[in-house]
């Protein structure tokens, strides 16, 4: 059987490990770098993240994959962000301070609300499983990531920020947290973001990554 190849950016803002293993059980032949070379001529690239927007974007312009990222959308290389991954993608984040993000898909990052919308204090971060809904735009998930699953379909969040599209035609799927709808999945053309971790959800995750190793 034909390995799909998958390159996962190495910028050490990520935990690698489990997103390699995810794919590979998948059936992808994975490569880790920061060689935008590498990336530039990849099939396909995962850009994860954990930790903080400010720091990682730094990361990414010390290594000179800004510009290299920017272009993977441009030529249509799919092209996936995972959790703080996603909200790169973005045009900017309001953590700490203002920062400038990759600009593929317009919209910001803005904090999590700190009290659901009936005004009680809920836990920062919004930590574990939670049910992905569709959206107005996306009332069905045939021929999106979300294909081979249903929702109402549980996945892994760990996060204080969330991504705002700035259209909501960007959103795939939402997940519902204190009465507020947060982005859980995203998508422009053949970029994709996650907030949620793929890696850490089990048979729905692997569902998601497998459907994007056949892009």
């Amino acid at each position: 059987m034909t390995k799909h190849e998958v390159t996962i950016i190495d910028y050490g803002c990520g935990n690698l490990l489990s997103v390699q293993r995810a794919l590979e059980h998948c059936g992808a032949n994975v490569t880790l770098t920061a060689d935008p070379e590498r990336i530039y001529a990849a099939k396909r690239v995962v850009l994860p993240g954990v930790g903080a927007f400010d720091p990682a974007m730094e990361a990414l312009k010390s290594l000179g994959l800004v510009a290299v990222i920017k272009e993977l959308d441009i030529q249509g290389t799919p092209l996936l962000g995972i959790c703080l991954g996603m909200q790169l993608l973005l045009e900017e984040s309001h953590e700490f301070n203002v920062t400038r993000g990759l600009g593929i898909i317009e919209g910001s990052v803005i904090p999590v609300p700190e009290r659901s919308v009936e005004g009680t204090l809920q836990k920062i971060p919004h930590i574990g499983w939670n049910e992905l809904i569709p959206t107005s735009e996306k009332a069905t998930w045939t021929n999106t990531l979300l294909h081979d699953n249903e929702p109402g379909n549980a996945a892994y969040f760990v996060h204080s920020f969330m991504a705002v599209p700035a259209d909501s035609i960007y959103r795939i799927a939402d997940c519902n947290y204190g009465g507020h709808k947060i982005a859980a999945m995203i998508v422009k053309n053949n970029t994709f973001g996650c907030q949620f971790h793929p890696e850490k959800s089990g048979d729905v995750g692997l569902k998601i990554l497998s459907r994007f190793m056949h892009i």
